[in-house]
C-alpha cells in the first residue's frame, strides 16, 4: 500500500512510519514538524539525540535500502496544499497523527488551548474535507485516546466505542440502538478528540469515508524492532512535565535519582500500551479497513491497566528510588477504577507486551546513557488546570522541597 502517515515525525508517527517501510508498504510521512518547534518554546529537548527527518530518513534508506518520502506541510493551515497533495500522490490509507498530543501543554494558557483546538480540529476537518473533494477513497486511521471517555469511575467495562442502548418510545414501545460512548474530556487535548469523533461519524455517515478511530492508552517505552537497527534511529523520548507519559518519566527519574512525582494519592487508574505493541496495532487496524458506507470503526489500543501508586512502587522498589507525593494539576477525581474491553485486537492476534522488569529496565538504561542531557528544572509537572492549583503547585520548585516517603 501507499501509506501516507500524516505526523510521522512524532513519538508515535516515526516507529510506525519505520515499521510500515519494513514491512513493504511505500510510507510518505506529512508533517509540519511542529513537535520540534514546541521543544523550541518549552525550552526542552527529548532524551534522546534526534537527528533532522531529513537525516533519520537518509540512514533508514541506507540501512534497509527502502525509502521513506518526507512533506512539510500544515494539514491545520495548508488546505489548498494537502488537497493537491493528496489529489496527486492518491494515498492507499492516511494514519492521522497530525495533533497536539500532550493534555497538560493544552492546559497551559489561553493561548496554547487556543492551539490545541485550531490545530487538532482544523488538521482532521481538513484532511476529511479534502477527501471528499478529491473523491479519494483512502482509508483513514486515526490515533485517538482512551481519554475521550474520561476517567470516572461506572462499575462497568467500557466498550470498544458504542454504547448499547434502550429508549421508550411515546408509544412505550422499547427501542434498542446502539450510541457513541457519552464524552468526558479532561483536558482541552481530550476535548478535541472527542470533537474529532463526531468528525468521523458525520464523514462516515454522509460521505462514506472509511474510517478507524485507535482510542490508545498511555505509550511507554521507546524502542521498536526498527529503532533498534542506528542509533540515528531511535526514537524521542519525553520527560518534561508537559509531554512526558507518566510511566516514562518514573522510570527517567529513576535513573536520575530524581523523586518519583505521584499527584494527589495517585489513585489515578490509567491504561497503557509499550510502544512496540502501538505500532502493530495500526498495522492490524489498516489490514481490517471497515466497508465503505460502515460507521467509524473503533477500538481501544491498550493491553493493560493500572493505578499510577502501584507503578512509582514498582519503579521505587526496582531503583531504590523515593516517592514524592505532590499537589495534582488536573482537576480529576482522585482514585478511579477502569476496566476496558480490548477485544477486537486480542481476536486479531495482538500478543500483548505487558510491563516486565526486563522492558523496563532496557529503558533505564537508555535514561542513564543520555542521563547528562536532562535538564532537572523541566521534570517537575508545573502546567495547571485551574490557577488555584496553579499556585498551590507552583509553590514546589525543582522538587527541592518535596515532602518525599519511601
Amino acid at each position: 500500500m501507499k501509506i501516507a502517515v500524516m505526523g510521522g515525525d512524532g513519538f508515535v508517527g516515526w516507529p510506525t512510519s519505520l515499521h510500515l517501510s519494513d514491512a513493504g508498504h511505500e510510507v510518505h510521512i506529512v508533517d509540519n514538524l511542529s513537535r520540534r518547534w514546541i521543544d523550541t518554546e518549552l525550552g526542552v529537548q527529548s532524551l534522546t539525540p534526534m537527528d533532522s527527518i531529513q537525516e533519520r530518513t537518509r540512514i533508514w534508506h541506507a540501512e534497509t535500502g527502502r525509502r521513506i518520502h518526507f512533506h512539510l506541510i500544515d494539514l491545520a493551515k495548508d488546505y489548498e496544499i494537502l488537497k493537491q497533495w493528496l489529489a496527486e500522490e492518491r494515498p492507499d490509507a492516511i494514519i492521522h497523527f497530525a495533533e497536539q498530543r500532550a493534555a497538560p501543554y493544552s492546559m497551559k494558557t489561553d493561548r496554547h488551548k487556543n492551539y490545541t483546538v485550531d490545530n487538532n480540529v482544523n488538521a482532521t476537518h481538513n484532511l476529511l474535507n479534502a477527501l471528499v473533494e478529491i473523491d479519494l477513497d483512502a482509508h483513514v486511521v486515526h490515533l485517538g485516546t482512551m481519554g475521550v471517555y474520561g476517567y470516572s469511575t461506572v462499575g462497568a467495562a467500557i466498550p470498544e466505542g458504542y454504547l448499547p442502548v434502550d429508549i421508550t418510545t411515546n408509544s412505550g414501545d422499547k427501542v434498542s440502538q446502539e450510541i457513541l460512548y457519552p464524552s468526558n474530556p479532561g483536558s482541552i487535548y481530550h476535548m478535541t478528540k472527542c470533537l474529532d469523533q463526531l468528525l468521523f461519524a458525520f464523514y462516515a455517515k454522509n460521505d462514506g469515508l472509511r474510517i478507524t478511530d485507535l482510542h490508545q492508552g498511555i505509550v511507554w517505552g521507546t524502542h521498536t524492532e526498527q529503532t533498534k537497527r542506528h542509533t540515528q534511529l531511535i526514537n524521542r523520548f519525553d520527560y518534561d512535565g508537559d509531554y512526558g507519559t507518566v510511566l516514562n518519566r518514573f522510570l527517567i527519574q529513576a535513573a536520575i535519582g530524581y523523586p518519583l512525582t505521584v499527584h494527589g494519592v495517585g489513585g489515578q487508574t490509567r491504561a497503557f500500551i509499550h510502544i512496540q505493541d502501538s505500532v502493530r496495532c495500526i498495522e492490524l487496524a489498516l489490514n481490517n479497513p471497515p466497508e465503505k458506507n460502515a460507521r467509524v470503526e473503533i477500538f481501544n489500543q491498550m493491553t493493560e491497566t493500572h493505578r499510577v501508586r502501584d507503578l512509582a512502587k514498582m519503579i521505587s522498589d526496582m531503583s531504590g528510588v523515593e516517592i514524592a507525593w505532590l499537589p495534582n494539576p488536573r482537576k480529576e477525581a482522585p482514585e478511579n477504577d477502569l476496566i476496558v474491553k480490548n477485544d477486537k485486537f486480542l481476536a486479531l492476534g495482538l500478543n500483548p507486551t505487558t510491563l516486565k522488569e526486563g522492558l523496563l529496565g532496557e529503558i533505564v538504561d537508555i535514561a542513564k546513557k543520555y542521563a547528562y542531557r536532562v535538564d532537572r528544572k523541566r521534570v517537575p509537572a508545573v502546567s495547571a488546570w485551574t490557577k488555584d492549583i496553579a499556585t498551590k503547585i507552583n509553590r514546589d520548585p525543582e522538587g527541592k522541597s518535596l515532602k518525599s516517603v519511601s
